[in-house]
């Protein structure tokens, strides 16, 4: 069992890992060493990482747990002759909250270069580029050299080099807020870890597998390679870290709000979820006095998206952990949404049975 401090740990820890979608070892190196104790881990060629509990008897129905390791960033796509990086994104930006921001950029040695995005200074923009957000194409990162040369022999950075916001995760006890990056979903990382210790020991129905999936910020194609490997799963449980809706949505359309539990989405644009077994986590979170919240939403896809559709269908949930500002540099959650969310998971897993599966 974690303690509270222990919580914060980990998830500061992970937050300020470095793993753009493609560049998750030091991710999946974090958690394969915090599982260690209760799991046998593996990993494959796409950078996705298998937990199996040491308490699973086998033969016995599988409860699937699912997070994704990867966090949206950059990647160096040319060196320009002036010693600045023309860089792309690597998962979905909204270009207006870039320019400005600190960034870190990987050398071939594995060191992280501090630099900032830098776009155009309004000095020297025309009247019909003022007041515009500026294509990527537009935006150097500049790390400090005055020539290409510099770049590949002082800084020894090569085009293709992952990028990743230069932000230090922190965490305010006084109003129980997390401020950092990659919450999406690093807490959901964490929340699969804490959920696996919460089990140790005890006696499931039901045995318990866990990935953290590769590369879901460019198309969950991290989920579909481990889709194949777990397609013996009866469910699957997925944690996320979703965009919170409650700072510019009116109060009847907010579904992901701060302090109001996990969001359980009845749909989204990749998945309609499997209404049976959403009903029934529902229930249990109600039986259990868990708060959680329901949305129904326009946009907006997860790994589930990829896993219902495997073999026969493997019905999924998804729990939300909310997050304001994903997909930028800084983002808050917090630790009681975070407490839910493990709450509701160790729920399922402990309450779910052959003869319940066998009703979604």
């Amino acid at each position: 069992m974690f303690t509270k401090e222990d919580k914060i740990r980990l998830i500061e820890t992970l937050s300020n890992a470095n793993g753009p979608s493609g560049f998750e070892d030091e991710v999946i190196g974090i958690a394969a060493g915090v599982a260690g104790d209760v799991c046998d881990a593996s990993r494959d060629r796409m950078n996705n990482l298998y937990l199996k509990r040491r308490d699973n008897g086998g033969g016995r129905p599988v409860i699937w747990l699912d997070a994704h390791s990867d966090e949206v960033g950059f990647i160096v796509q040319a060196i320009r002759p002036n010693g600045t990086l023309a860089f792309l994104p690597v998962g979905g930006w909204n270009n207006a909250n870039v320019p400005s921001s600190k960034v870190r950029v990987r050398n071939e040695d594995g060191v992280w270069v501090p630099g900032i995005v830098a776009a155009k200074p309004v000095h020297f923009m025309s009247a019909a580029e003022r007041g515009k957000a500026p294509e990527f194409s537009d935006m150097s990162i500049d790390i400090g050299a005055c020539s290409a040369k510099e770049v590949e022999e002082k800084f020894r950075i090569r085009v293709a080099a992952p990028v990743v916001p230069d932000v230090a995760c922190e965490y305010d006890d006084e109003h129980d807020l997390f401020l950092g990056k990659a919450f999406d979903c690093r807490v959901g990382c964490a929340a699969l870890l804490d959920t696996l210790y919460r089990l140790a020991g005890e006696d499931l129905a039901c045995d318990v597998e866990a990935t953290l999936t590769s590369q879901e910020e460019v198309g969950e194609r991290g989920a579909s390679a481990a889709a194949g490997r777990m397609k013996h799963a009866d469910v699957c449980v997925l944690f996320e870290g979703c965009p919170a809706d409650d700072t510019f949505t009116p109060d009847y359309l907010i579904q992901a709000g701060l302090r109001r539990g996990p969001m359980l989405r009845h749909f989204d644009v990749c998945m309609i979820t499997n209404p049976r077994f959403q009903r029934w986590v529902l229930d249990l979170a109600k039986e259990k006095d868990i708060p959680v919240q329901e949305a129904v939403r326009a946009g907006g896809g997860t790994n589930a998206g990829i896993i219902h559709k495997q073999e026969y269908g493997i019905p999924c949930v998804v729990i939300g952990i909310p997050v304001r500002y994903i997909h930028s540099h800084h983002g808050y959650c917090t630790l009681e949404d975070y407490e839910s969310a493990v709450r509701l998971a160790v729920a399922i897993c402990e309450d779910l049975t052959a003869e319940k599966l066998a009703e979604f």
